[in-house]
């Protein structure tokens, strides 16, 4: 990562905030990840810590990078590097939504709502979340969901043994969940690294 690239980090990630926004160009895509890399390299090595708290509310995903397995040489295993990364098409509305419990979000336990929209179907998924301030993770399950068609309620209920799993979600530990690294936290976007080594970059939206 030179130094020109460095200090265009914020410049490429606001320029892509924008785009999602329904503002600008999109800015290329391994340019944007390459500016997402460095400013998680660079909250390790301040170790900047967030608080839950800072994630309440609604966040519109805008663009995540997926991961594939590459052989680095011949007889070596295989490693996860970075996918292409992609903008998510503005005909489809993915959202995310972090609410504390009995509204008290130093504690660090709270539930998500992820939604899903396109056209007629919408889809959410709900369960509990837990804050991890060491590491900046926010670990998550879903344990329940609703689908609508249009007005109808195809589906609204439990999901794979929800209450079960409600309850066994508060004695895990983060290497148990799902979750979120996140690395950066502004007031207008957020963006993390999950479990399975993507990223992802999310602006705020509303309810």
């Amino acid at each position: 990562m030179t130094d020109s690239t460095a200090s265009s980090t914020p410049d490429l990630i606001t320029e892509a905030v924008r785009y999602i926004k329904g503002e600008g160009k999109a800015p290329d895509t391994s340019e944007l990840i390459d500016a997402l890399l460095q400013a998680e390299k660079e909250r390790k090595q301040t170790k900047q810590h967030y608080e839950y708290e800072q994630l309440i509310g609604q966040w519109r995903l805008g663009f995540v990078s997926g991961t594939r397995k590459v052989q680095p040489r011949p007889g070596a295993s295989a490693v996860t590097t970075l996918g292409k990364g992609r903008f998510i098409p503005r005909f489809v509305r993915i959202a995310i939504a972090y609410e504390p419990l009995a509204d008290d979000a130093q504690a660090g336990s709270g539930q998500v709502t992820n939604s899903v929209a396109c056209g007629p179907i919408k889809l959410r998924l709900n369960g509990p979340t837990q804050f991890w301030q060491k590491t900046s993770s926010l670990g998550f399950d879903f344990t329940a969901m609703k689908v609508n068609l249009g007005a109808w309620s195809a589906y609204d209920g439990g999901l794979r043994g929800g209450s079960e799993r409600d309850a066994a979600f508060k004695e895990q530990t983060l290497k148990d969940q799902a979750f979120f690294t996140f690395f950066l936290v502004e007031k207008d976007y957020i963006a993390a690294r999950g479990r399975g080594g993507g990223l992802a970059l999310w602006v705020r939206g509303e309810r």
